[in-house]
């Protein structure tokens, strides 16, 4: 199994960033997708969530309306598209694979990080 996110980087308050990560090693349509992330002295926040067909999505309230995950399952592909991002927002972004077994996640990406700064 490997996740590898892209898409990260320094974007000025109020702008935008989409994330991808490439999923490889399982057959991806069969899994839940989420997007988690965590700053420096924090623990891991989940942002957002999506099922197996893409056809159902949740998100944090601190990102619903400004952020949108999608998946392409022809491309083995999640993505989060991040608008109106605000300094907050700055942390590092994994994708993760629901747990079939636990309901949590099993495995992780490396991260890609994102920083909101002027």
């Amino acid at each position: 199994v490997q996740l590898v996110e892209s898409g990260g980087g320094m974007v000025q308050p109020g702008g935008s960033l989409r994330l991808s990560c490439a999923a490889s090693g399982f057959t991806f349509s069969s899994y839940h997708m989420s997007w988690v992330r965590q700053t420096p002295g924090k623990g891991p926040e989940w942002v957002s969530f999506i099922n197996t067909g893409g056809g159902s999505t949740n998100y944090a309230d601190s990102v619903k309306g400004r952020f949108t995950i999608s998946r392409d399952n022809a491309k083995n592909t999640l993505h989060l598209q991040m608008s109106s991002l605000k300094p907050e927002d700055t942390a590092l972004y994994y994708c993760a694979r629901g747990s079939v077994s636990t309901g949590g996640y099993d495995y992780w990406g490396q991260g890609t990080q994102v920083t909101v700064s002027s």
